[in-house]
């Protein structure tokens, strides 16, 4: 597996990071070790957990591998936003709120420190400069040594950005954001964003829930019932299968079948190598439910697709822009 710097930091990462909501979930502890182990066995050195993932069960699960190896190695990400208790303070990205939870993602990853440190989505409720100045604390204690953002938009970002520069504070150094073959509307700003900003990025749900992961196909009328899609259609998540059932989707899937046959790889491989290897992709984020799914996913590294493949899936997956990007477009194209 490759290295690439996480932004414009001078820190290396794997071009694929271990996600690992389903520790503890989908897979236990002893699962999650071997997959874990895998993972670094392949080269991977990026682990992407969440304070909320589970209720913390994901933390303490990487807390527990991490005090079997050599913690140094390691670039462990977390994040803060989401309730994580009953009190009317134990949500949010207040001051208060962000040291309890810098405090007990410490305890439950077991390290004096963390590598990565992302705020998990905007919260309208607290000033931006509160959150902000809170992080740089922490850079400047050592609890934390870089800081990101998960899922904001395009004027957050910026804005984040703009206040951090002005006071001189630690300033955020990668966007952790919904993008894959099915799910391109980032590339009409936040992808041009980031890169004129030196922000990583690192998607999450890169197969978009197992849309992309080769087990549907066209003519299909519903999820298999023990796939994240069914569930995601019981519990109204975003990649339910009412959401995705469209022409657009049977088409890209139907272009991954044919390009999976030509390159002797599975789709999955093929939707990651595509998404991992897009303009200001630093490492797409791989969420395995078991160690066949995981090695199937390390199989997306160590080649590239042709040019002319790549624009074949780059047609088929574009999406119609609304105004003001497709005037835009236009009159660029009228230049």
């Amino acid at each position: 597996m490759d290295y690439r710097y996480l932004g414009k930091t001078g820190l290396k990462v794997s071009e694929l990071c271990m996600g690992a909501m389903t520790f503890g979930r989908e897979a236990d502890q002893a699962d999650s070790f071997t997959m874990l182990n895998t993972f670094v066995e392949a080269g991977g050195n990026f682990i992407d957990t969440a304070d909320v993932y589970t209720n913390g069960a994901s933390e303490e699960v990487v807390g527990n591998w991490l005090t079997h190896t050599h913690r140094d190695d390691y670039i462990i990400a977390t994040k803060v936003r989401f309730a994580m208790g009953e009190g009317v303070n134990d949500v949010g990205l207040s001051r208060k709120h962000v040291l309890h939870g810098v405090e007990q993602s410490l305890r439950r990853l077991q390290t004096d420190y963390i590598d990565l440190y992302q705020v998990h989505c905007w919260d309208q409720g607290t000033p931006i400069e509160e959150t902000l100045s809170t992080l740089n604390q922490l850079v400047q204690q050592g609890k934390v040594r870089y800081i990101g953002v998960s899922n904001f938009k395009a004027y957050q970002i910026q804005k984040a950005i703009d206040i951090s520069r002005y006071n001189g504070w630690e300033a955020f150094t990668c966007l952790q954001p919904l993008y894959n073959l099915l799910d391109r509307s980032l590339e009409w700003e936040i992808v041009e964003l980031c890169i004129n900003e030196g922000l990583g990025i690192i998607p999450w749900s890169p197969l978009r829930g197992g849309w992309l992961s080769g087990k549907y196909t066209r003519g299909m009328e519903l999820p298999t019932d023990d796939s994240r899609i069914a569930k995601a259609s019981q519990h109204g998540w975003s990649e339910n299968w009412d959401a995705y059932n469209n022409e657009r989707t049977w088409a890209v899937l139907d272009t991954l079948h044919d390009i999976a046959k030509e390159v002797g790889k599975s789709v999955a491989q093929v939707a990651l190598n595509w998404v991992k290897d897009r303009p200001g992709v630093t490492s797409p984020i791989i969420g395995a439910r078991n160690l066949k799914q995981l090695r199937d996913n390390l199989g997306s590294t160590g080649w590239t697709l042709s040019a002319d493949q790549r624009q074949r899936l780059d047609a088929v997956s574009e999406l119609t822009p609304p105004y003001p990007y497709d005037f835009i477009r236009a009159q660029m194209g009228n230049r």
